[in-house]
């Protein structure tokens, strides 16, 4: 009975196939063939084209005896030969290792990705105890943009150093944990002025009074957060006393979305996420760009219209920095998703509560202020970059487009 469990403990020997050089059309399946014949197990498979040259790794388990051991190591070198491919066979014992629980995604973008800024980010990975297990490209336009699968190092531990190598490098990475939330439907939850639109509305508003440049200064400070929000933003309600409410339409007219906005948008819809827009700016505006673009939720301010002309004045209660935070934990529950499983993107000092309190935080083109504080940082003004973040490479964002008659826009480099 002993030597009965003995054997059953035992870890069977195996073999690691390596085969590399250029690549074709049915070179995995001879090579899958050739092992096939000596009757062998795959425990382990990876391969991986760059460039049309092909790496194949293969771990199988070793034939019972040392002669039929030889005689494949044999078989696999011919066939190698007569695919123009080189070959390396180790033996050893047992199954790849599993990976420790400290795993995480390491996501790099950069434009352009220097080598030497790459090679900074990789050197303090592994002065955190982590191991880069699998590197996988995502785009290469607009950005530049690689998923690290790091094992062996706190996702916590790894966000704060990478943070600081991301600053100084010039460079962008966010850090999470390499969990199911990553791949489950997910809540975006953003900003709306300087975040999914170009521009502030309410300076936009303001030019209709006259008083652009008075307004744009104090929402600057606001948006550093040298000013209370609720107070700034009544103190610049005021100077739109009188507009006509007809200037909302102009307005809306106007708004430029960022680039890669109705990109992402769109794609992740398709995957079964939900969209909302919190906003410090006016539900006049918020909920025509929710209509449009299919967003599901939308929280702003109401400005207060009597006769057809703005009062200068909001309705009701401020959605303010606090506010936004609650917006975001409101519309989680409603979904019925953990607060885990949700990203916010912001700019200003009055999403740092929204930052937070989501299980990813983006400050987007932020302020120097949210930036330092915010766990992730995107410099780029491209939008759908937060695709990357997640998972989608940009040849999935294509193909899906394509398949559904659309062609993916090229936004210009900066």
């Amino acid at each position: 009975m002993t030597e009965e469990f003995d054997a059953l403990e035992r870890r069977p020997d195996t073999l690691l196939i390596t085969l590399a050089g250029n690549d074709r059309p049915g070179l995995t399946s001879a090579t899958l063939a050739t092992l096939a014949l000596a009757g062998v197990d795959v425990v382990d498979l990876e391969q991986i084209v760059l460039r049309a040259r092909l790496v194949l790794g293969l771990l199988v388990t070793a034939p019972a005896d040392a002669a039929s051991t030889d005689a494949l190591k044999h078989a696999i070198e011919e066939t190698a030969h007569a695919l123009d491919m080189t070959v390396e066979i180790e033996e050893g014992v047992g199954d790849t290792p599993r990976e420790p629980s400290d795993r995480a995604r390491v996501t790099v973008l950069g434009l352009p990705l220097k080598a030497a800024a790459l090679a900074s980010v990789t050197r303090t990975i592994a002065s955190a105890g982590g191991n880069i297990d699998r590197i996988i490209r995502l785009a290469r336009y607009p950005v530049t943009a690689f998923d690290l699968h790091v094992s062996g190092a706190s996702p916590d531990e790894l966000r704060v150093t990478l943070a600081a190598e991301a600053a100084a490098q010039g460079v962008d990475i966010a850090v999470q944990p390499a969990n199911l939330v990553r791949r489950g439907m997910r809540l975006i939850v953003m900003d709306v002025d300087s975040t999914l639109i170009d521009g502030e509305v309410i300076e936009m508003i303001a030019a209709h009074a006259g008083y652009e440049k008075e307004v744009a200064s104090v929402t600057e400070a606001a948006m550093r957060g040298e000013l209370d929000f609720e107070d700034s933003l009544r103190g610049r309600v005021k100077y739109l006393k009188g507009v006509p409410a007809t200037a909302l339409d102009e307005v809306y007219a106007g708004l430029v979305l960022n680039p890669g906005a109705r990109t992402m948008v769109r794609t992740l819809r398709r995957l079964g996420y939900r969209f909302a827009i919190v906003s410090g700016g006016f539900s006049q505006i918020t909920d025509r760009l929710a209509a449009d673009l299919g967003i599901h939720y939308a929280r702003a301010n109401e400005l207060e219209i009597v006769d057809g002309v703005l009062t200068g004045e909001v309705v009701g209660e401020v959605v303010d920095r606090a506010g936004k935070a609650r917006a975001l934990r409101e519309f989680a529950a409603e979904i019925g998703i953990p607060e885990a499983a949700t990203v916010a993107i912001g700019d200003g000092a009055n999403d740092l509560d929204m930052l937070a309190a989501a299980g990813l935080g983006i400050a987007y083109n932020a302020k120097p202020a949210v930036r330092s504080a915010a766990g992730t940082a995107i410099n780029v003004p491209y939008l759908d970059t937060i695709m990357y973040l997640l998972g989608i490479s940009r040849e999935e964002i294509e193909a899906a487009d394509a398949e559904a008659g659309i062609v993916t826009p090229a936004p210009p480099l900066i």
